[in-house]
């Protein structure tokens, strides 16, 4: 097997993907890849802003302003953006996350100028009205209550959050709370739209059938007017370490089996210790093959569900560990099982079979981030806004598959040690 590694490397990369990177002068950043591949282009705009600029009081708004933005503008009427797309052959949606939010369509190649159109005209002019507020308002006190308050296991994700990072930045939750969503004002919501929704804290990408030039200028025609803003102050996302243990039970009354999570705070994804967590991810929990599922559900049998993942951010991420409970078999069981499967990957370095396993892993999730146009537009967009680097699409497999056992080790030894971790125990609250 382990002649077989070097092979495996050598094979590894995937063909570069080319683009071009300009700022134009109100700040925009437009990256543009020409792909032939099929008669579509996606388009990505990703804005600077989520739930890590928000301030004590005013949580929620990153997550409300995506609603906001589909209320229509000087030249679209609400909910027009959905039937322009939708009834020229295209799809869209928009995300929005602790470090940024982006908006993207796909569209047949012959519907560039509807796109630029769309998205530069609620960059310079959203339709921030009482009874837009209202509406998304409710529709996003709704989301929560899906999502989170009504749904099984969903506090923990908000829990987890606030108990693990000591800086609010990162410590409440994107979608906010009942309370600060009640409390949005239009001058609230007027304010962010001209701190974040400016030119100069934008990327556009679009990806597909295009010519780069022709594209470009039409980029210019749409966008190029809009005047930028002063520059958003930055967010100290620096969050301490952890000295001791935090523990929390809740009693979930949607829960029907108990479950266990295990957080342990980590460095933000650009740095090498998170690729080494990245890769330990997938050795301690990522699917069928990985230990915690060979152990605790198929050997043990102590548990019904096991995974694990590292979660990337521009500040600090998290490593998740987290397992459903088995009934009839209890929690602390199944907590014990989890701490011994850590404690292996301090003692020795994995074997060349799990790493051989997981490089085929990552570098298949590489591959299917290339799929299509939209993911590629999706994907450089993210690098581009959080970490500065649209390249990151063409270097990052890389980077994971340097990986060593030796480095997986120590920063096992390093970030997963029980003074640092924070546990929470779901437990079916009483009928």
């Amino acid at each position: 097997m382990p002649a077989l590694l070097p092979f495996l490397l050598a094979a590894a990369s995937l063909p570069p993907i080319t683009f071009t990177d300009t700022r134009l002068e109100n700040g925009l950043r437009v990256i543009i890849s020409e792909d032939r591949a099929a008669p579509v282009f996606a388009i990505c705009v990703t804005y600077q802003v989520g739930s890590k600029d928000e301030r004590p009081g005013r949580t929620g708004f990153a997550h409300l302003f995506e609603h906001m933005m589909f209320k229509g503008s000087d030249n679209v009427g609400p909910g027009e953006h959905f039937y322009l797309i939708f009834n020229n052959g295209g799809s869209m949606n928009g995300t929005t996350n602790k470090d940024r939010t982006n908006y993207y369509e796909i569209l047949p190649k012959n519907q560039l100028d509807l796109a630029l159109f769309l998205e530069s005209d609620r960059m310079r002019s959203l339709a921030i009205t009482k009874e837009n507020l209202e509406n998304q308002r409710q529709a996003v006190k709704e989301e929560r209550r899906l999502s989170l308050d009504n749904r099984p296991y969903g506090t923990i994700f908000e829990r987890a959050g606030e108990l693990v990072y000591s800086n609010f930045a990162y410590k409440h939750s994107t979608i906010g709370s009942m309370a600060d969503l009640d409390a949005a004002s239009v001058d609230d919501v007027t304010a962010v739209f001209k701190t974040y929704y400016a030119p100069n804290n934008a990327t556009v990408v679009l990806v597909g059938d295009l010519d780069t030039k022709a594209t470009l200028a039409k980029v210019r025609k749409y966008f190029g007017d809009i005047p930028r803003q002063p520059a958003p102050k930055p967010v100290d996302l620096a969050d301490p370490p952890q000295a001791e243990e935090k523990r929390e039970t809740i009693n979930d009354k949607f829960a029907r089996l108990p479950r266990v999570d295990l957080m342990y705070k980590v460095p933000p994804a650009s740095e090498d210790d998170f690729y080494a967590l990245y890769m330990l991810s997938h050795v301690l929990g990522g699917g069928e093959s990985s230990r915690l599922y060979q152990v605790l559900v198929k050997d043990k049998e102590a548990a019904v569900q096991t995974g694990s993942f590292a979660q990337p951010q521009k500040g600090p991420g998290m490593f998740w560990v987290f397992a459903m409970t088995r009934p009839g078999k209890a929690t602390s069981e199944v907590e014990g099982l989890i701490a011994e499967e850590i404690a292996r990957l301090h003692s020795a370095p994995v074997s060349e079979k799990e790493l051989l396993r997981v490089r085929r892993r990552v570098r298949r999730d590489a591959i299917e981030t290339r799929q299509s146009a939209l993911l590629r537009a999706r994907e450089i967009a993210n690098n581009a806004v959080l970490f500065n680097d649209p390249n990151l699409i063409n270097t990052e497999l890389d980077r994971l598959l340097a990986v060593t056992p030796e480095q997986m080790q120590k920063a096992a030894q390093k970030y997963l040690k029980t003074p640092s971790r924070t546990v929470i125990t779901t437990i079916p609250a009483a009928k």
